[in-house]
């Protein structure tokens, strides 16, 4: 089973993103081990990415952008390959350079900017999407 980790900086403050966060969490439940680290600021973030053997992918505009089956491709194939995927989400200021360094790859979710409170959410639902084609689930249409 695939290790999970989401390295974000900031809190959740608005209960409605905290309840969609746990249900996608209980959801993610049944196809990976899934923690979550909340960092208060971005200098904590290198102890935080440096997970040994991990694949290591940073959020940010400049990454490159997938459909839902490509991102599925991605989840599987780390699973084969490392067994751990570490996500990386920056606060309002986004990632540092020497973060995203760190990282084996930089994903986009759109050009568009989000909160990234909300994007807490989006990568997860996007997570568990991922997931559910891997598996033949009936979530993904």
């Amino acid at each position: 089973m695939l290790n999970v980790k989401l390295v974000c900086v900031g809190s959740l403050k608005e209960a409605y993103l905290r309840d969609a966060v746990k249900e996608y969490e209980k959801r993610l439940g049944a196809y990976c081990r899934f923690s979550t680290a909340e960092l208060k600021d971005d200098s904590q973030l290198p102890d935080a990415v440096d997970v040994k053997r991990a694949y290591k992918i940073a959020l940010c505009v400049e990454g490159k952008q997938h459909s839902s089956e490509e991102f599925a491709r991605i989840l599987e194939n780390t699973a084969e390959v490392t067994g751990s995927l570490v996500l990386v989400i920056g606060g309002s200021d986004g990632l540092p350079e020497s973060v995203k360094a760190m990282c084996d790859y930089r994903l986009s979710f759109s050009r568009m900017t989000f909160p990234h409170q909300l994007m807490r959410v989006i990568l997860l639902e996007q997570l568990y999407r991922g997931f559910n084609i891997n598996h033949n689930g009936k979530y993904h249409k």
